[in-house]
């Protein structure tokens, strides 16, 4: 018999070991996944960072798991900068596009602006925010 428990704390072993399966089953139907972590900072030369992006390459598209810049230089382009970035990446590697996800307070004006289109969005439950999903096809 299978026992299904809950995991009690943060386990990175744990999160590995499952992500492996995914893997093998993905691979197994001849759709394997690339570990690819992209990564952009937005830094000086004294090694101060303004924000980054994260991402990766995910069944022929990319997917920014994280973009964030810092107060100090909210609004002078960075966070476009680095979509930008990002955006020429997956084109340089031939993929349909980027796509992402935010929250209703953080930043979907800003990714509209940036030529992103809404494709949905999981509703508000019990006072917590809209995540919305965006994508930028090529």
């Amino acid at each position: 018999m299978v026992d299904i428990s809950l995991v009690d704390a943060e386990d990175e072993d744990f999160a590995k070991g499952v992500l492996d399966i995914l893997d093998a089953s993905a691979r197994d139907l001849g759709r394997p996944f690339e570990p690819n972590t992209v990564q952009f900072r937005a830094g000086d030369a004294d090694g101060h960072l303004f924000g980054g992006l994260v991402g990766s390459e995910v069944q022929g598209w990319f997917f920014v798991k994280y973009l964030a810049v810092t107060a100090e230089v909210r609004g002078q382009g960075v966070g476009a900068r680095l979509l930008a970035a990002a955006e020429q990446l997956a084109r340089d590697r031939g993929l349909a596009g980027v796509y992402l996800d935010t929250f209703d307070f953080q930043a979907p004006r800003f990714y509209s602006r940036e030529g992103y289109v809404e494709m949905g969005r999981l509703p508000a439950a019990g006072g917590a925010p809209q995540r919305i999903w965006f994508v930028k096809a090529f």
